[in-house]
């Protein structure tokens, strides 16, 4: 990786709206507080009228926590960005105006676009090269694009502003610590990778089961649903972890290598009804509290049938994974909260006569947020020792001293694009589900219901 200058203002766009005072802020006063940020300027950027006592009282409430548990040093940094930190208020899709901010920062820039994503594609086309010094970094929020061919035009306007390598199309839900994680669980184990194929995996299966309902987030959401939402934009990526081929290094390019060519490899095959599902959740208690029926939510529009619930099969047409089904699944209000991915092997071809008691196959089971390893075996059991019990070997993985937003942060003040999508896989991602969107909208697949709180919809595997 070639190494880039560090950079020496943020610059954000939406920094008035929710994105940026809930996940932005928190993420980059952790990251100044522990001094991985010395020298930063911060600006924001956005169509609300405020005044600078707004945007301090902001950043006041978001680097709180930070600065609490700061140290000495990292109270004065936070203190400096505050004491030098800037807001203007402008409209970023009108001609001039957000090049002539650019043009009045120090570079190099990195200009971070939170805004909805069709504010972020106009504003992006409102620029020319002219406009964009040299060094400046376009930071990109999820989804990117709204299908394969708009991701490719989107690609196309970015690509003639700045080099792709300046282009950090951002997925926090997979930090580094997690990356690396599952990538040292499964090229540094050797008992581990000798079996990590069709021949004794049954399936894999990444899970995305949140215990929150809509929490306001209607004006998003509801144009999306948990297909583009969560497995387009994040759980694809997992998979891809899971499955690649081993990378030579795990620098970026490497690694973006042996993912782009899983993705490429990947699809979700007909018929839909078959290999996904869609599911709307309807009015139940969620934490002891009462959820409205998703389609009465404010802000929801129920003739779009959008899904809350979402499962879908890929296949992988490779050597390795011929015939073993990836099975991504995420939803909102459920009784039960899993952020994990699971391998199930196959179970063992021959049990010597004479043993009882588990026979269930074995599984691995790979937690986020903390991330956590389980691996269920069957060993002999206590008194009759011809009895099998199921015994899980567990532990927890390392993890990073940063918030997600603060690791994409880090990513992108330095040059790092480990944790950016490249431009060619999120046109992939786009082209795998883009018949499953298209079968839906035709209600090729049910929307069926599960009341808030519960497991899903009758029927479907918990």
């Amino acid at each position: 990786m070639t190494s880039q200058p560090t950079v020496k203002t943020l610059l954000i766009l939406g920094a008035s709206g929710d994105l940026t005072g809930r996940l932005l802020l928190p993420g980059l006063a952790r990251l100044v507080a522990r001094g991985h940020a010395q020298g930063l300027t911060l600006v924001g950027a956005g169509s609300d009228d405020w005044t600078e006592d707004q945007w301090l009282e902001r950043l006041e409430t978001s680097f709180a926590d930070a600065n609490s548990q700061a140290d000495s040093a990292g109270k004065r940094e936070l203190k400096r960005i505050r004491e030098t930190t800037a807001y203007r208020q402008l409209d970023v899709t009108a001609e001039g105006q957000l090049a002539k901010l650019i043009a009045g920062l120090e570079g190099p820039v990195a200009v971070y676009f939170a805004l909805p994503p069709k504010i972020s594609e106009r504003a992006c086309q409102a620029l020319t090269p002219d406009d964009v010094p040299a060094g400046t970094r376009l930071v990109m929020e999820k989804p990117f694009g709204s299908s394969e061919e708009s991701a490719r035009e989107l690609n196309r306007t970015l690509a003639a502003l700045v080099p792709e390598d300046h282009i950090h199309r951002v997925d926090h839900f997979l930090g580094k610590a997690t990356v690396l994680n599952i990538l040292g669980l499964r090229f540094a184990n050797t008992f581990l990778e000798p079996v990590w194929n069709r021949e004794h995996i049954e399936k894999v299966e990444i899970i995305f089961d949140e215990d929150l309902a809509l929490e306001g987030r209607a004006r998003y959401y509801d144009g999306a649903g948990a297909l583009r939402d969560m497995i387009q934009s994040h759980l694809l990526q997992i998979m891809a972890l899971m499955a690649i081929e081993p990378p030579a290094s795990v620098d970026e390019r490497d690694l973006r290598d042996a993912v782009a060519t899983l993705l490429r490899a990947s699809s979700i095959k007909a018929p839909y009804a078959r290999n996904t599902r869609r599911a709307r959740y309807t009015a139940g208690t969620l934490g002891g509290r009462q959820v409205p029926d998703y389609a009465k939510e404010e802000g929801v529009d129920a003739s779009r049938n959008t899904e809350t619930l979402a499962e879908v099969q890929v296949d992988i047409d490779n050597w390795r994974w011929q015939g073993v089904p990836f099975i991504l699944r995420s939803g909102k209000a459920l009784g039960t909260k899993r952020k994990e991915a699971v391998v199930t092997f196959r179970p063992v071809p021959h049990l010597p006569r004479g043993f009882t008691g588990v026979d269930s196959p074995n599984q691995l089971r790979i937690g986020f947020g903390p991330d956590t390893l389980q691996f269920d075996v069957d060993v002999n059991g206590p008194g009759n020792v011809l009895s099998l019990d199921r015994a899980t070997l567990q532990a927890e993985l390392s993890a990073s001293e940063l918030l997600p937003y603060g690791e994409v942060l880090e990513g992108v003040l330095t040059g790092d694009p480990l944790l950016s999508v490249r431009g060619d896989t999120a046109e992939d991602c786009w082209r795998i589900l883009e018949p499953v969107l298209k079968a839906w909208a035709r209600d090729s697949v049910p929307l069926e219901e599960y009341p808030a709180g519960s497991d899903g919809p009758e029927g479907w595997p918990a």
